[in-house]
């Protein structure tokens, strides 16, 4: 019995795109201090660079970013959600407050008014007035726990839209599936007080990660294919969702032209709608942003960038970067590519020494990406 236990729990952790150690190759322990981070091994396009910001910080995942500068950062296999701050001005992070320890899953963190919000599994909590109370935040209010309680594609991104609203994805509590329930597969929205829940789009298998168009204010996400297609189906997802209640093909239509082999008969693709950008296949995409024109050579304002977390059951790994996709003036996709690699080694057996998972950018415009495998944030910067 308990290896049926055992067994059950392996097929259990791996069944997601974002797992969070690839099976076979265990995180090394690569560093003994911030000087001993392989940053040299990371590939980035001519001009910039790449630092630690910060330094040991256990399953660092979602980000949001304060006004004074202090950086909150949800976890989610950790259960701790921290607040970070450069006293000194050094771009090195040097103060660490714990704001939760045992969280559910608290994955999703957003700012909002001087209030700190964080997603779990099934609730939304708020700590008030948090900047004022970094050393004692006390206990959280729960404003929304009617959310599912699965854990299979449980852990939330969350981020506050320009109708002020805050945006909170559901996803589907499996590897493929049809739900009665139509909350699974889903992007909803909810009132800062936790009021009015409603499903905005469907048809998302599992998106950790969306933002809005600074102009047009439409909301672009990314999605996790499904698993078990062959190393190279289905690809993942750039989407783009110009209006309220679109349907993106989950379960029945993958990387909008390939119909699901389980689900999908008497389905069409012509029913959904195509995304903008099909990634590469289990690359698991995860944290976008557009990009900042503060410190950015002009070539990248019109490009969006993306954290791909990595695949975790390819033959050879896949992802493992960050990736940027350059959009025409119809927000057609013409480019898709690699901006910073190096995290994985395919000449040397697949290694992997990091996982990319979001992306905020700093007033200065330069960019921050979280490590939930090598538990860091870098800063990239750009000098002509």
């Amino acid at each position: 019995m308990k290896y049926q236990i055992l067994a059950f729990f392996v097929l259990f952790c791996f069944s997601c795109n974002t797992a969070v150690n690839p099976p076979g190759n265990p995180l090394k322990k690569i560093q003994d201090t911030p000087e001993e981070v392989p940053l040299e091994s990371l590939k980035l396009p001519e001009g910039f660079n790449i630092d630690v910001f910060a330094y040991d910080i256990e399953n660092a995942r979602s980000m949001a970013l304060a006004p004074d500068g202090t950086l909150f950062v949800g976890t989610r296999s950790a259960g701790f959600v921290y607040a970070l701050q450069d006293t000194d001005g050094d771009f090195k992070i040097d103060k660490k407050y714990t704001l939760i320890s045992d969280g559910n899953m608290p994955n999703g963190v957003a700012f909002k008014d001087g209030d700190l919000y964080v997603a779990e599994v099934n609730r939304i909590l708020k700590f008030n007035d948090v900047l004022n109370n970094l050393d004692s935040p006390g206990s959280p209010t729960v404003i929304y726990d009617q959310y599912p309680t699965e854990k299979h594609h449980g852990w939330k991104f969350i981020s506050f839209g320009p109708d002020g609203k805050l945006y909170v994805p559901v996803g589907a509590p499996c590897n493929i599936c049809e739900s009665e329930d139509e909350i699974f597969a889903s992007i909803t929205r909810i009132d800062p007080d936790g009021k009015n829940m409603e499903v905005v789009q469907h048809g998302v298998r599992n998106t950790v990660g969306f933002t809005w168009h600074p102009a047009t204010k439409d909301l672009w996400f990314t999605d996790n294919g499904r698993d078990r297609m062959g190393d190279d189906l289905p690809g993942c997802e750039l989407n783009r969702a110009t209006k309220d209640n679109m349907h993106f093909g989950y379960p029945y239509c993958h990387q909008g032209d390939t119909i699901d082999d389980e689900v999908g008969e008497g389905k069409s693709c012509d029913d959904y709608i195509s995304p903008t950008q099909v990634l590469d296949a289990h690359v698991a995409p995860l944290g976008v942003e557009f990009c900042k024109d503060q410190m950015f050579p002009k070539k990248y304002h019109n490009m969006i960038f993306m954290a791909e977390h990595g695949s975790w059951n390819r033959t050879r790994k896949s992802g493992y970067r960050i990736t940027s996709v350059n959009l025409d003036n119809s927000f057609e996709a013409t480019n898709y590519e690699t901006f910073i690699g190096g995290w994985l080694n395919p000449e040397d057996d697949d290694d992997v020494w990091g996982r990319p998972v979001d992306i905020e950018w700093m007033p200065d415009g330069s960019m921050l990406i979280s490590d939930d495998f090598a538990n860091l944030i870098y800063r990239v910067t750009y000098r002509s």
